[in-house]
């Protein structure tokens, strides 16, 4: 097993507090006209929003890979039934959160992996506004709406 280097806050050059000493990735699912959510714990950073499975990314990762593993691990997905379309970059200069949108096979499953996530489950497209998003993930949540539909 590689070690995990990529755990610990870093102050990023605009001047917040972010997971992820490497960065960090998450995976946007899509799958039709819905795309997969995960309600956080309340002891979580930003505790009882929704957003992507995502974290820290290690040094040894690439972008696809880190949004990969944090989806194994939060929701239990099987990568095979993931194609990876498009990666959409949050920059903070010297941190980003790098979103991989890809499409989710007819057959992939997600749930609840451990305790960090209170509730995973498809959302439609449109009604993704009306949850108490993350509060990154709902500053970015438009542009990743329109790229998404331009990847259909």
């Amino acid at each position: 097993m590689v070690a995990r280097d990529g755990d610990g806050w870093l102050l990023c050059d605009c001047g917040n507090k972010h997971w992820g000493l490497n960065g960090a990735a998450g995976i946007l699912l899509v799958r039709g006209q819905q795309i997969l959510l995960q309600h956080r714990a309340p002891w979580v950073h930003n505790g009882d929003t929704w957003g992507i499975p995502g974290g820290a990314r290690d040094s040894h990762e690439s972008v696809l890979e880190g949004a990969i593993r944090e989806a194994v691990e939060e929701t239990g997905v099987d990568p095979q039934l993931i194609q990876a379309l498009h990666t959409f970059s949050d920059d903070h200069g010297n941190w980003r959160y790098d979103t991989v949108i890809a499409r989710a096979g007819q057959d992939l499953i997600a749930h609840e992996v451990n305790d960090e996530s209170h509730e995973v489950r498809w959302v439609d497209i449109d009604s993704v506004s009306d949850l108490n998003l993350h509060p990154s993930f709902a500053k970015t949540w438009p542009e990743l709406k329109a790229l998404i539909q331009t990847l259909q």
